[in-house]
């Protein structure tokens, strides 16, 4: 081996050093940021880049060779390697979680409503790593034994902290949940977390704020309050320009590259049964604004005139229509809906502006009827080919989560959002989840 040879090798090993402990120094394996959210990857890629950056200045102040051709590649592969080995980790992971295992057990202090609410957000959430295993009522007037709406057992309604702390003792908690509703006296609370801090349990505070992206929330302390701000959404001026014009340009390059795509399927759909190539059918745009929505036509000509007939058989909920095995659809209709397929014309709605990439699902008309005051906030923006409800279940979700999915959206639009998204749509495409 070569000196220069040599030299490499303890660069490298230095380097791996340096960067273990940089990702620690980062708290990219703390247990709160595991197995869920963005903020894991965003610490290993920020430690990654200070280490590198760091490199590359003493590199240049001290006039040493370090290869930039070694530096330049060790980034990127060693990067992206991290980054792979984390999301194979946390696959890993959620699948343990999903069973109930490698869970953080959490104690919910608060109100009844606020309990039943936190408790079941958790549940639905498992990669999270909380499972709530009991309830305390600080200041409740009546001892249940049971929490009536989560079913969780409720250990006491004492605002005495000692014996908050012996209830926490009886179950066994890794953490405790200060949720809304919560009577505890600001002094109360605060000796309760010293005395969390001494004994290595977590504490966290979980306010009221349903469906908030972390993005619009901003803490700022006043006379030794953490006051907490959400900022109101918006999608205009610059962001909408920026929205629109990323429509623009991927539909008109995914129109192209999919041309061939769309000329067989077209002669598939002509070839199996009587009737259009496409299905055009009204639904409700932003603002709702009518427009004609093209899909590839996967039913019999006549489906619309059997739909009362199949009322009694509507497997769907609110004012949705949905049979898993529906009789009006064709036989190259099943293969084109399994894969959504059927949807790639809308690439044209995109193109046009009546539709974006991603937003809400496009409502029909009668749909639009029966929507109650706050569901209308779907139509603020521009209805999507994909969005939270197509990657989260599409046809197995409840109207009331799809409700729920949508309202997320429109209130924290962000286009890094929406290419997490699309990327995920690419995942829910072939795994063709929730799809008939």
């Amino acid at each position: 081996m070569s000196g220069q040879d040599a030299a490499y090798g303890w660069l490298s090993a230095g380097l791996v050093v340096i960067w273990w402990l940089m990702l620690g120094a980062w708290s990219s394996r703390h247990y709160r940021i595991l197995g869920s959210g963005a903020d894991e990857y965003k610490r290993v890629a920020a430690a990654s880049l200070w280490l590198f950056g760091a490199i590359a200045i003493i590199s240049y102040v001290t006039r040493i060779d370090t290869a930039r051709g070694y530096v330049g590649v060790a980034l990127p592969v060693g990067l992206g390697g991290l980054l792979l080995a984390r999301w194979l980790v946390r696959q890993h992971l959620n699948v343990d979680r999903q069973r109930g295992r490698s869970m953080h057990k959490l104690l919910i202090l608060g109100g009844p409503g606020a309990v039943a609410h936190l408790a079941e957000s958790l549940s639905r959430s498992k990669q999270a790593g909380y499972m709530p295993v009991a309830a305390y009522s600080p200041g409740g007037h009546e001892h249940l034994s049971f929490e009536p709406l989560s079913g969780l057992p409720v250990l006491g309604n004492s605002s005495d902290p000692k014996l908050i702390l012996q209830a926490i003792e009886e179950c066994d908690a890794d953490a405790v949940a200060v949720s809304a509703g919560v009577q505890l006296h600001p002094q109360s609370l605060r000796h309760l977390g010293w005395e969390l801090a001494s004994r290595n349990i977590g504490l966290i505070m979980a306010p009221a704020l349903t469906d908030v992206a972390g993005p619009r929330i901003h803490t700022q302390q006043v006379a030794g309050l953490p006051l907490i701000h959400v900022t109101t959404p918006t999608l205009e001026g610059g962001q909408r320009v920026a929205k629109r014009l990323f429509d623009v340009v991927v539909s008109g390059l995914l129109i192209l590259a999919t041309a061939p795509i769309l000329l067989l399927v077209a002669l598939l759909v002509r070839l199996d049964s009587k009737g259009p190539i496409l299905f055009r059918q009204e639904r409700v745009g932003i603002e709702g604004k009518p427009f004609r929505m093209l899909k590839f036509r996967s039913m019999v000509v006549d489906a619309e005139d059997q739909l009362q007939k199949l009322a009694s058989k509507n497997e769907g909920s609110g004012v949705l229509f949905k049979m898993k095995d529906d009789p009006r659809v064709t036989r190259i209709g099943h293969v084109l809906r399994k894969y959504s397929i059927d949807e790639l014309p809308q690439l044209f709605n995109i193109f046009d502006g009546s539709m974006s990439l991603v937003g809400p699902r496009p409502p029909l008309p009668k749909e639009v009827a029966a929507y109650e005051h706050d569901v209308r906030r779907r139509l603020l923006v521009r209805p999507g080919l994909t969005g939270l409800w197509q990657v989260s279940g599409r046809s197995n979700l409840s109207w009331q989560d799809s409700v729920r999915l949508d309202l997320y959206y429109v209130e924290n639009w962000s286009l890094t959002g929406d290419l997490v998204i699309l990327l995920r749509t690419v995942r829910a495409v072939f795994r063709s989840t929730g799809a008939y």
